[in-house]
This record gives C-alpha cells, sequence and structure tokens, in this order.
C-alpha cells in the first residue's frame, strides 16, 4: 500500500507539532509546513520535510503546495488545516486592521490552500480536509472577539463546503478543542502589544486586573486542559474513518458547551460565557 500523504500547517509547536510526530510515528508521509523558515529547518533536522507557509503570504501558500506536490508527484491525502494565533482585546478598542490582519492569517489564508488542494483530491478521486477550529467556533468568550470572529467563519465556511463536497471524493472535517496546551497565549502577546492601546480605554482597570495577568502571569495550565496528543488522537480517528463525522469535539469544556448551546436561552448562555 502507498504511504499516505499528508500537509500540515503550524507545525512549529503546539497541536501541529504533535500531530505531526504523532502521524509520522503512524507511516504517514509528513510535510509539516511552517510560518518562519528557522522552525523549518529545525523540523527538517529532525527528519521532517517542512515547506515554509506563512498564510499571510500567498506566494509561500503555492510554493509550500508545489513542493509538497512535486515530492508525491502530484498528489496529497490529506489536509490538516491549523496554523492559527489570537489578538486579544475587547472589540471595541480593536482597530479593523487588526481584525483585518487576523483573518489573513487565520481564514483568508487558509481559504487560498484550501481552494489550491481541492483540484488535486477530486482529480485522484479521495481527500480529506480537516480544519482545526475550536470551540470559540461556536460560543464566544469575551477577549477574544477577533479570534472569535475567524473561527466562526471558518465553521461557517467548512459547513458550507461539507455540503457542497457530498458529490465529490473529498471529505471535510471540523476539529474542535477547547482548552489544549500550546504557545498561542504567549503568541499572542505581540498581536495584542501592536494593535490594542489598553491604558486609553475605557476598560483599563478590567485589562489591568483581568486580560494583562492572564497575558504575561504564568497561572499552570487551564481548567480541563488537555495535551495537544488530545488533537491529535480526534485527527486520527478523521482521517482512518470509512465515513468521517461532521465534527470531532476535544475536551471537557467543548461537550459541555455545545450542549448548553443546544438547551439554553441565549441571554442565560450569554451570563455563563460571561464569567469568563
Amino acid at each position: 500500500m502507498a504511504q499516505k500523504s499528508i500537509l500540515i500547517t503550524g507545525c512549529s509547536s503546539g497541536i501541529g507539532y504533535s500531530c505531526a510526530i504523532g502521524l509520522k510515528a503512524q507511516g504517514w508521509r509528513v510535510f509539516a509546513a511552517c510560518r518562519k523558515q528557522e522552525d523549518c529547518d529545525r523540523l527538517k533536522a529532525e527528519g521532517f520535510e517542512s515547506p515554509r507557509l506563512d498564510y499571510t503570504d500567498s506566494g509561500t501558500i503555492d510554493a509550500a503546495l508545489a513542493e509538497v506536490l512535486a515530492a508525491t508527484g502530484g498528489t496529497l491525502d490529506a489536509l490538516f488545516n491549523n496554523g492559527a494565533h489570537g489578538t486579544p482585546g475587547a472589540v471595541e478598542d480593536l482597530p479593523t486592521d487588526a481584525l483585518r490582519a487576523i483573518f489573513e492569517a487565520n481564514f483568508f489564508g487558509w481559504h487560498h490552500l484550501t481552494r489550491a488542494v481541492i483540484p488535486v483530491m477530486r482529480a485522484q478521486g479521495h481527500g480529506r480536509i480537516v480544519q482545526c477550529s475550536s470551540v470559540l467556533g461556536f460560543v464566544t468568550l469575551p477577549w477574544r472577539g477577533a479570534y472569535n470572529a475567524t473561527k466562526f467563519a471558518l465553521e461557517g465556511l467548512t459547513d458550507t463546503m461539507r455540503i457542497e463536497m457530498r458529490d465529490t471524493p473529498i471529505d471535510v472535517i471540523l476539529i474542535e478543542p477547547g482548552p489544549v496546551t500550546s504557545k498561542i497565549r504567549q503568541n499572542a502577546i505581540p498581536h495584542y502589544e501592536r494593535w490594542v492601546d489598553w491604558r486609553t480605554s475605557a476598560r483599563r482597570g478590567q485589562y489591568e486586573t483581568g486580560l494583562n495577568k492572564r497575558l504575561y502571569e504564568d497561572r499552570g495550565p487551564d481548567p480541563f486542559e488537555l495535551p495537544a496528543n488530545a488533537v491529535l488522537a480526534k485527527l486520527i480517528q478523521a482521517l482512518n474513518a470509512t465515513h468521517p463525522r461532521p465534527r470531532y469535539y476535544v475536551t471537557t469544556p467543548t461537550y459541555i458547551m455545545g450542549t448548553l448551546r443546544r438547551i439554553l436561552p441565549t441571554r442565560a448562555l450569554d451570563w455563563v460565557l460571561s464569567r469568563g
């Protein structure tokens, strides 16, 4: 049986890195893409094929996919869109350009890569497109409006694609993690510092006692936080199932929020979510 191939984005750490290691151990040919060349070089030293792919740079998206297809002879069994970042801050304090920037990284780049992969999968007669969304793709939390918005958009686009692809041999799947060990909080700090002028905000006191402490103080794992290999386990299910589910929850909070969203009135759910 020919070795299956997968392109995974955002592999410098966290979910992407864990999934790259896990699938390589299972015999997959893993193309572990990273945004920065130094991370690609590190993964190459670890034995991975690692094209550079920056979702905000369409040229790197096209070049990375071309590199993958040249290596495989023009085929790709699966794509795991994963790389993303947060831009914390109250919505009223987020410049519109901050939203444009995060949508480039968390949404538009994903769409660009996915569209480029679909003809390859259609031609070969099979394929899996797996999107790493979030519990914040179907419920919101305060101070995360930019990230919430990108994940809600991703869920809408992915649900539409899944329906449209019913007449093709391509499966489109969502994975929805809750708190998972990663560097997303640390990686959000530069975006926060670039875009949010919290010192002049009407909410300055809330920033000082809330968000800033969360961002800058190491308070250990979040409640119910799971290691990144919890996502790997669901990705393996999504890739190997004969008939994969449309969405896979990861972590207890995702299951809880999925239930509460179905049963609670909107204002009651708002109260629960406002607790942070």
